[in-house]
């Protein structure tokens, strides 16, 4: 089961505010925000909204 449409539309980043969007592997929710652009990991269908979790990728 992916992330729902639903979820992804009040998802935001926990640092900047900004809309997330799944990335094309779907392992993960990435900031929209391209000074940001941190990516928060999906483990077991979950999105884990944690900064401290979050990549940083340009």
């Amino acid at each position: 089961m992916a992330i729902s449409p639903e979820l992804l539309e009040i998802l935001r980043c926990p640092k900047c505010k900004s809309k997330v969007k799944l990335k094309t592997d779907q392992s993960g929710l990435k900031c929209e925000n391209p000074e940001c652009a941190l990516v928060y990991p999906i483990r077991d269908e979950i999105p884990v909204m944690l900064v401290e979790e979050a990549t940083a990728e340009k």
